[in-house]
């Protein structure tokens, strides 16, 4: 998952290329759409994480699955371990793109078996795909980062990276309540995947 000799020539022609002007940011013109793809995948499995704990109590008290409300969490983090391993090397062998794409879609599609879901089981089985796709997609931006941007550049992903889960741990519970209350908690799942399908475009 290291970066290759084409990470290094990027990184060392990141300046060359720009003589007697600026050098480029994560925003300049090579670099701008693959920055908001990455980004926006990254907003949105933050909305994921923040916005299913409020809407679960409400998903599990009517499916009657109360006892089993634990296995909703367990099984996404337990999976996502998968995900993570098989996307490490994944990647390695084929480049990111490949488990980056079929990660999104993991995740969207378990995120629709969950949102309808008729039992509670139904439920936890689409945790479990969406962890699986959250696993997968995680590793493979990474490596995109290391692979896609010169060494000057990739902290300043890393921030966006980070910053990216600021808002939805703030608007993400709120938001959650609000679609709960209003037009039920599957919309909580089924409203996420459109948006999550957009950075494939």
């Amino acid at each position: 998952m290291t970066g290759d000799k084409g990470t290094a020539t990027a990184a060392g022609s990141d300046t060359a290329a720009f003589p007697g002007a600026a050098p480029p940011t994560v925003l300049s013109a090579p670099y701008r759409a693959l920055t908001l793809g990455v980004v926006s995948v990254v907003l949105l499995i933050a909305f994921e994480a923040t916005a299913i704990g409020t809407a679960m109590p409400a998903a599990a008290a009517e499916l009657d699955g109360v006892a089993m409300y634990a296995y909703a969490f367990s099984a996404f983090f337990t999976t996502s371990l998968l995900g993570i391993a098989v996307s490490g090397q994944w990647s390695d062998r084929r480049g990111p793109l490949p488990p980056l794409a079929t990660g999104i879609v993991a995740f969207a599609s378990g995120l629709v078996l969950a949102g309808t879901a008729a039992s509670m089981w139904v439920l936890v089985i689409g945790r479990a795909v969406q962890g699986v796709g959250g696993g997968l997609v995680i590793v493979a931006l990474y490596v995109t980062v290391g692979r896609a941007y010169p060494e000057r550049l990739r902290p300043t992903v890393m921030a966006a990276f980070a910053a990216s889960w600021v808002v939805p741990a703030v608007v993400g519970p709120l938001l959650a309540g609000t679609v709960t209350e209003q037009f039920g908690w599957r919309w909580v799942f089924l409203g996420i995947p459109l948006l999550v399908l957009l950075p494939l475009a």
